[in-house]
């Protein structure tokens, strides 16, 4: 099949959502299928597998790192050029409006993903009477798809709930060669001085709606403690909130974005997960922890809650609670037997989490669209 893909950005490893589009891009290839994706935010240097069209695109203000795309006449004729026999469409922005417009001009099938809890964000920057708006276009744009896929059970309800139908199962898998404990690396901890210490790894944007305020209250508290030197916090990522950070958690290290293996080699170092977001759909990141052995401590809103839970490896703390949050990580961190058992149960429920198995049902699902569309 001739999958056309757009993707608001197509930047390698940039978060969560963009490598697990790279993951079905892979699965398709190597399955014997075409793929074109387009997209406004792409890095030429990154190896994309297949061709990239870039979409005239401007910065999106107030979120600078992420670039507002608009459909044109080149867009159009790529597409017609390409003749898709199906369209996927990662983000519901204006150009991802437009694909699904042409698609049904067409007369394609089309496949929608619902990456991104985009209304959970609008509190964060006091728009929340936003909210029903955005949810009224959301399901205008969702029904209109043949199938909008969640990442799992809970925001499948949550879309449901919300008024949009067709709703399916599409979840999230992990790389298990390069998301493993061997990658834990002793020198990598003497760099960051963490002999002795439990280090409370932190990876994601630096933004508030990913609540870093908890971060950093945590750490705070710890210091408030006085345990501040019985944990080195390592916080993974960047974001506007980055000044804001290092100048309240002075000791914690800061590595910039990570790609690659030096990645998950972060990760299997550190001790302990922390990822506070209420605003996850699925949470990507608290599945790699797991894989690379790390316990999770998460929110109770959002994604997060339901790998944890279903794993077993790892608390769920109430949102926004730093007390509650400071308790999970102290537990961890004083009880061995626990910490051990909550690892090996994050370990286990990682290792049948495989690419192969969960994007090859999604494709066996567009296969039998496009034979349906066909039939008509």
């Amino acid at each position: 099949m001739k999958v056309a893909l757009y993707a608001g950005t197509y930047v390698k490893d940039k978060d969560g959502a963009v490598r697990s589009i790279y993951q079905l891009v892979a699965s398709m290839i190597k399955n014997g299928h075409e793929v074109v994706v387009w997209t406004p935010d792409f890095t030429p240097g990154d190896k994309a597998m297949v061709p990239v069209n870039l979409t005239p695109s401007v910065p999106i203000p107030l979120y600078p790192d992420y670039k507002l795309g608009f459909y044109n006449a080149v867009t159009e004729k790529q597409l017609d050029d390409f003749a898709p026999d199906i369209v996927h469409i990662s983000t519901p922005d204006i150009v991802g409006r437009k694909f699904l417009r042409y698609a049904k001009k067409k007369g394609l099938p089309v496949g929608s993903a619902y990456h991104t809890d985009f209304p959970s964000y609008l509190s964060y920057y006091h728009l929340g009477f936003a909210e029903p708006a955005m949810w009224r276009t959301l399901r205008k744009f969702y029904n209109a798809c043949d199938v909008t896929l969640a990442p799992n059970e809970s925001v499948r309800e949550r879309l449901t709930g919300k008024g949009i139908e067709r709703v399916e199962l599409w979840s999230r898998g992990i790389d298990k060669e390069l998301f493993d404990p061997s990658r834990r690396s002793d020198k990598l901890r003497r760099t960051w001085d963490a002999e002795g210490r439990t280090v409370i790894v932190y990876a994601g944007r630096f933004v508030p709606y990913k609540d870093v305020e908890v971060v950093m209250s945590l750490y705070e508290r710890f210091v408030d403690e006085g345990r501040g030197d019985k944990v080195r916090f390592v916080m993974i990522g960047s974001g506007p909130e980055e000044a804001e950070m290092r100048r309240r958690m002075p000791d914690a290290i800061f590595t910039g974005y990570l790609t690659g293996a030096a990645l998950p080699e972060a990760y299997a170092s550190g001790d302990i997960f922390l990822f506070p977001s209420t605003t996850e759909a699925f949470c990507n990141v608290a599945l790699e922890a797991l894989a690379t052995g790390l316990p999770a401590v998460v929110s109770d809103v959002g994604g997060c809650q339901e790998l944890v839970e279903r794993s077993g490896g790892g608390f769920v703390a109430k949102a926004g609670d730093i007390g509650e949050f400071f308790d999970c990580c102290t537990k961890l961190m004083q009880n061995g037997e626990l910490f051990r058992a909550m690892r090996e149960r994050g370990l286990a429920f990682a290792e049948d989490k495989s690419w192969s198995a969960v994007n090859g049902q999604l494709i066996d699902r567009y296969q039998r669209m496009i034979a349906a569309r066909s039939r008509r």
